[in-house]
């Protein structure tokens, strides 16, 4: 008989399963992480304190800020976008330190403006009026209209609305939530025009982009003064009128600097000093 001849040395072949693949490649994407993890950690240690704090992220972008330098209004609005770090559409926020003598009541700055390009965001109002006023709040756009049934829905805890507009004569039964309104900064006040017997303009004005500005406790004013996705114009016409408004809310006993420095940044974004004149 012939026939092919097996040699007796040849090793069987090893057939691995796909399943084992699979486990080699997941086992090789661990060691991976693993050793990213370290390098990150190791990376993290060489760093200040101040700075390890921040993502990695966030340490990219802060090194396109010159911290030493005072930029421009159009180059502080340009940069500001290029170093936004959230994936979502980030607000812009504009802060200015004031020389203020908070003691003294009548230094207090206080306000609202309509922001010509708006905020980005539109509010949800909450128009607690008299009776006759009512037709008028609900065609000026208002979400929420009413009087004594509101502020009972308010006592039970519903608080769905960025912004209360009301009548003079409802005040009186207004003061009874007031520690509600109070502790959310949502109390009407007529310095901010939220107070008025002409509710369709302010709800106008609210719904264009309407924002309120005062001075905290250390003499600092933050507002938001649109969205990262805005043209570099929008965000400077915005910047400009807050400047404008502020300036112009200086109180007459402010003696020497009035402002101490101005600075804008996007949502967990770095500081960005702007240029200013006092």
């Amino acid at each position: 008989m012939t026939g092919k001849k097996v040699s007796k040395n040849k090793e069987p072949e090893t057939k691995i399963e796909v399943s084992e693949i699979s486990e080699i490649e997941t086992e090789s994407t661990k060691k991976k992480t693993v050793k990213t993890k370290k390098a990150e950690k190791t990376e993290k240690k060489k760093l200040k304190k101040s700075e390890a704090k921040h993502s990695k992220k966030y340490r990219e972008v802060l090194a396109l800020v010159d911290l030493n330098n005072c930029y421009t209004p159009e180059e502080a609005v340009a940069l500001a976008k290029k170093t936004s770090v959230t994936k979502f559409d980030s607000s812009v926020e504009f802060h200015i330190n004031l020389n203020l003598d908070l003691k003294n009541s009548e230094q207090q700055v206080r306000g609202s403006l309509v922001l010509p390009a708006g905020t980005g965001k539109t509010k949800k109002v909450c128009a607690i009026v008299s009776t006759e006023k009512e037709k008028e709040a609900k065609d000026a756009g208002a979400d929420f209209v009413g009087g004594g049934d509101l502020i009972a829905k308010i006592e039970k805890g519903w608080l769905d609305f960025d912004i209360v507009v009301a009548t003079p004569d409802m005040m009186a039964q207004l003061g009874k939530i007031g520690k509600i309104l109070g502790t959310k900064g949502l109390m009407p006040n007529p310095k901010i025009g939220t107070v008025t017997q002409n509710v369709g303009n302010i709800i106008k004005e609210i719904k264009k982009g309407m924002v309120e500005y005062r001075a905290d406790k250390n003499g600092i004013i933050h507002l938001v003064i649109g969205k990262v996705s805005f043209s570099e114009k929008d965000l400077l016409d915005n910047f400009n009128l807050v400047m404008e408004t502020i300036i112009k809310a200086k109180p007459s006993g402010v003696k020497g600097t009035y402002i101490n420095s101005v600075s804008i940044s996007t949502t967990m974004g770095p500081g960005i000093k702007v240029l200013y004149k006092n």
